[in-house]
C-alpha cells in the first residue's frame, strides 16, 4: 500500500512530528511505501491567488474556472502539480495536525484548496462517495488541547465529530475517499494527566495503523445511493434514525 502523510505542524520536536516518524517507521516495517509533505518545512504557500493560474491580472478571478482551465492544460504551479502526483500515487492519505480554533491550521487548508483543484479532485458530476478519489482512504490524526469530556456529545466544545465534519465528509468523502474513523489524541500538551503516557500512545496509534487497509470507512451516506431526493439533495424523510438531526443525519442507519 501507498500512503502520504500530509504533516501540519511548524515545530520539529512536537508531538505531532513524533506521530509522522511513528507512522513512517510502522508502515514502512509492514511493507508499505511512504511519502511525506510536511508543509511548514516546504514552505508551502498557502493562499490561492491570481499567482497560482495562468490569468491576466487585469480580468476577475474566478478560482474554479481559471482552476480547471489551468488543471486541463498542464498550466498549474509545480509544486501543486508535485502534490497532486503525490496524491495519485497514494491509495492512503492521513493527515496530521493540531485542532486549533476548532479546526485544522491554515496551511493545510490551503494545502487543500490548492492542490485539490477543479478537475483533479472536483468538478466532474460525481461528489460524496463517488469523486475522483473513489478508491483511495484517508484519516486525520488529530493532537487536541481539551479532554475527551470537552469534545463529547455534551460538551462544551460541541461534539469532535461535528467540528471535523467539514474535513471527514465536506472535503473527503465529497471528493471520493473512503473516510477512516479518526485517530484522536486528547490532552495533547498532559498526557500523563489523563493517564496515557507516550508508549501507550504509541501502541494506540501502531494498532491503528497496521488496520488501515481493513478498518470500517465513517458510513457517510453517498449521492449515489438514493437516499436524496434528485432535485434538492436534501435526505428522504423517513431515512433518519429517529430524534436525529444535524450532520448525523448523513450517516447511514444500521437496521
Amino acid at each position: 500500500m501507498n500512503v502520504l502523510l500530509v504533516l501540519a505542524h511548524p515545530e520539529r520536536h512536537s508531538l505531532n512530528r513524533a506521530l509522522v516518524d511513528i507512522a513512517t517507521r510502522e508502515l514502512t516495517s509492514l511493507g508499505h511505501e511512504v511519502q511525506l509533505s510536511d508543509l511548514y518545512r516546504m514552505g508551502w504557500k498557502a493562499t490561492v491567488d491570481q499567482a497560482d493560474f495562468p490569468h491576466s491580472a487585469t480580468d476577475p478571478l474566478n478560482v474554479a474556472t481559471a482552476s480547471a482551465q489551468a488543471y486541463g492544460a498542464g498550466q498549474l504551479t509545480e509544486d501543486v502539480k508535485a502534490e497532486q502526483e503525490k496524491l495519485r500515487w497514494a491509495d492512503t492519505v492521513i493527515f496530521q495536525f493540531p485542532l486549533w480554533w476548532f479546526s485544522a491550521p491554515a496551511i493545510l487548508k490551503g494545502w487543500i484548496e490548492r492542490v485539490f483543484s477543479a478537475g483533479f479532485a472536483y468538478g466532474t458530476g460525481k461528489s460524496y462517495g463517488d469523486g475522483c478519489m473513489k478508491g483511495k482512504r484517508a484519516m486525520l490524526s488529530v493532537t487536541i488541547g481539551g479532554t475527551e469530556h470537552d469534545y463529547s456529545a455534551r460538551g462544551i466544545c460541541g461534539p469532535i465529530e461535528d467540528l471535523l465534519f467539514p474535513l471527514t465528509h465536506g472535503t473527503l468523502f465529497y471528493t471520493g475517499f473512503a473516510t477512516l474513523p479518526s485517530f484522536l489524541v486528547y490532552s495533547a500538551d498532559r498526557l500523563e494527566e489523563r493517564g496515557e503516557g507516550f508508549s501507550d500512545l504509541v501502541d494506540r496509534y501502531r494498532e491503528r495503523l497496521a488496520t488501515l487497509e481493513t478498518t470500517a470507512p465513517i458510513p457517510f451516506r453517498s449521492a449515489a445511493s438514493g437516499d436524496y431526493a434528485p432535485k434538492t439533495r436534501e435526505l428522504r424523510p423517513g431515512l433518519e434514525t429517529p430524534n436525529t438531526d444535524g450532520f448525523k443525519l448523513h450517516l447511514k442507519t444500521t437496521s
